[in-house]
């Protein structure tokens, strides 16, 4: 029965991070686990997109901050090219919205770095088979998003700068803008967020994957 197992093709995962010890340790533990090998591995989006290229992986894993061509772009880019693509995201952030972004783009599993190898295995796997993996944690930050919460692409750039402490004033000369207009997006922001003040706003929009520092 193990000349069986040793005989079915591996698993074979393109692994993209910007951080090179993250990713080499990635890599080994990928290499350590006897149904699966690293294929390739990529420290930014630019670069990945053509190594999914070469090697058509099986699985591509790759963290959502990366330089550049962001993780969420980078699955954007592929799925466009290749329907079947199959993602698992590893990354730091918590957020309710950096995961609605992944899942909305088309990752199929969503691992929040500090968990167990052991899930990563889990869900690398899983989804290999065509399924989905949502550990606890990540489960737990989609249920608690709020109805109706969506912002804008003209909200979403005032809030960036309302995170960089730029004045409604300020906000309406960066963007071309009049200053009532600011006003107005502002409002409409804190209803979303449903918070009071813009303090709140700041961060609720950091806790929630919203904006990055």
């Amino acid at each position: 029965m193990n000349d069986i197992v040793n005989q079915s093709p591996r698993i074979r995962v393109l692994v993209v991070d910007d951080h090179p010890i993250m990713r080499v340790g990635i890599a080994a533990i990928i290499q350590a686990t006897p149904d699966m090998t690293a294929v390739a591995q990529a420290g930014t989006g630019e670069e990945a997109v053509p190594l999914f290229e070469k090697h058509l992986p099986d699985l591509t894993l790759v963290d959502l901050r990366l330089p550049g061509m962001s993780g969420v772009e980078v699955i954007r880019t592929l799925i466009a090219r290749h329907h079947d693509a199959k993602f698992v995201v590893l990354t730091t952030y918590e957020g309710d919205e950096d995961i609605h972004q992944a899942l909305e783009a088309g990752a199929r599993s969503y691992i929040i770095k500090g968990m167990p190898h052991e899930a990563l295995v889990s869900a690398l796997r899983r989804v290999h088979a065509g399924g989905r993996f949502l550990p606890p944690p990540v489960t737990r930050a989609l249920a608690s998003r709020l109805p109706n919460s969506e912002l804008s692409a003209r909200e979403r750039q005032v809030l960036n700068l309302m995170v960089g402490g730029k004045s409604n004033r300020e906000i309406a000369s960066d963007l071309g803008i009049t200053e009532a207009t600011v006003k107005c997006h502002v409002s409409v922001i804190l209803m979303r967020l449903n918070v009071s003040d813009r303090t709140q706003a700041v961060v609720t929009a950091l806790q929630r994957g919203l904006v990055h520092l």
